[in-house]
């Protein structure tokens, strides 16, 4: 039997992908200031429709947990209906596309929570500054979460994925990666907890494992993904036994049945925090038998390597979906890449944005 390629069909849980082409996670600011989605934002996605599956941008749970300027959210109803017409573009043009769901933990700024401190796992604080919408700021210590207080966060969770179902997603992705709240109960650099939910590692993947329980019970486990960042620092979270924490993870995970695990690993020259740690995914490919999508700086080359030597099932491109709305028939026909410029990733109008030719259209 063949290896697969790029090009082949992949089922995650309950969604029949076409291609192992997925489109990663993509911050690009073009919600309102009060993180509803625009109009504009239609056109992005369904031009990208093409993707086996469209992962969305980062998307806040709650006013608690979102802390990035122009950054859409799906905690109102407000927000469900600014995505509906998002997902009916994508469906329409064949897409399927799920909803990351996304609470940033310390790094949200005091300013977007009325001058209350962020919350973590415990009371440290991230290094560089945070974006606000007067630029950027220092970072503030966080407050521990209490005890307390999770049964209320879980709920966050539940209510963020109703209100994405709602709004026509075909299920979503829970963020526990890139140094946001999940990943900062995860690692025991950022996770300096006595109770149950600190200290060992089967103590600290506890968030991780509530969370996706409730989530999966509103979308189902077959609509359910989890993105996970096991490799070195990333925004200042990292942990001194990676292995440990994140086969754990990885098993719970299995256990829950979730449709996917996406994993984000770069190399030593990684566009997303450097880093020279072993990869994780072959531990945590014994430890997870469901779809294993991988992600951070792929070209086709190493795509299809890692489909062939089964590391991987399916592999997320991020920054080339950006300036390349038609990306698998570029890969497809070996087509050369377009190169987007960093000025227009966060700005908030069409430049950058959906203004970038297919094939097709250049062609004519």
């Amino acid at each position: 039997m063949s290896s697969p390629t790029l090009f082949d069909p992949i089922k995650l849980g309950a969604i029949n992908a076409p291609n192992r082409i997925i489109m990663a996670p993509l911050t690009r600011g073009r919600a309102t200031r009060e993180h509803v989605p625009k109009p504009l934002m239609i056109d992005y996605y369904a031009q990208r429709a093409s993707a086996g599956l469209i992962i969305s941008e980062a998307t806040g749970i709650s006013q608690e947990g979102h802390g990035w300027p122009f950054a859409p959210g799906i905690w109102t109803d407000q927000m469900v209906e600014g995505w509906k017409p998002v997902t009916d573009a994508v469906h329409r043009n064949g897409g399927r596309i799920v909803l990351q769901l996304w609470h940033m933990g310390r790094m949200v700024h005091p300013d977007f929570l009325g001058g209350a401190a962020p919350v973590s796992a415990s009371a440290t604080m991230a290094p560089d500054m945070a974006h606000t919408y007067e630029g950027k700021k220092p970072h503030v210590h966080a407050r521990p979460l209490e005890l307390s207080e999770i049964p209320r966060l879980l709920e966050d969770y539940a209510h963020a994925t109703r209100n994405a179902i709602r709004a026509g997603f075909d299920g979503v992705e829970i963020h526990a990666a890139n140094g946001y709240l999940i990943d900062q109960f995860l690692r025991d650099n950022s996770n300096l907890r006595t109770d149950e939910y600190g200290g060992s590692a089967e103590n600290r993947i506890r968030l991780l494992r509530e969370v996706t329980q409730a989530v999966a019970g509103e979308a189902g486990a077959n609509r359910t993904g989890v993105r996970l960042s096991p490799n070195g620092d990333t925004q200042g979270v990292i942990d001194s036994d990676p292995a440990s924490v994140f086969s754990l993870a990885a098993q719970a995970l299995d256990e829950i049945g979730i449709a996917f695990l996406e994993l984000r690993e770069p190399g030593p020259d990684g566009s997303f925090g450097r880093t020279d740690q072993p990869r994780q995914s072959p531990l945590i490919r014994q430890h997870f038998k469901g779809p294993l999508i991988l992600n951070s700086d792929y070209d086709k080359a190493r795509a299809e390597a890692d489909l062939a030597s089964g590391r991987a099932d399916a592999i997320s491109f991020g920054r080339p979906f950006i300036a390349n709305p038609d990306l698998p028939e570029r890969l497809s026909t070996g087509a050369p890449l377009a190169q987007p410029p960093m000025a227009t990733w966060y700005s908030q109008g069409p430049e950058g944005y959906v203004d970038y030719p297919t094939l097709t259209e250049a062609a004519a």
